[in-house]
């Protein structure tokens, strides 16, 4: 049985960093390519980053790009989202997905759509203010 569980939110200053975590189980974390998305209230989930099996150069939306780094430890069954210089507009629920159809470059990724990622974690809130 395929289990996403994310760590690490919290409440942090504008300027700050935080580093989210994707713990995986239940499948084979290095055959899977993992995202992350986030929703902040009254919006549509939207994707943040993803990264390929492999471990390749990631994915990262504009609104975080520059700002985050997205790694994995598959042998650790791990995957982490480091932000940095964090805005209040990233307060939202962040949650990582996967989904075996899931590809991702560094410009790309589909399904572009969350509602046809099949896995997904329970979130982990961020909230960004002074």
């Amino acid at each position: 049985q395929v289990r996403l569980e994310e760590s690490g939110g919290g409440l942090v200053q504008p300027g700050g960093s935080l580093t989210l975590s994707c713990a995986a189980s239940g499948f084979a974390l290095d055959n899977y390519a993992i995202g992350w998305f986030r929703q902040a209230p009254g919006k549509e989930r939207e994707a943040v980053s993803c990264i390929s099996s492999s471990g390749g150069s990631p994915y990262y939306s504009d609104s975080v790009k520059g700002r985050s780094t997205l790694f994995r430890d598959n042998a650790g069954g791990m995957v982490y989202l480091q932000m940095n210089s964090l805005k209040p507009e990233d307060t939202a629920v962040y949650y990582c997905a996967s989904d075996p159809r899931l590809y991702c470059t560094d410009t790309y990724y589909y399904p572009r759509i969350p509602d046809e990622y099949d896995s997904w974690g329970q979130g982990t809130q961020v909230t960004v203010s002074s």
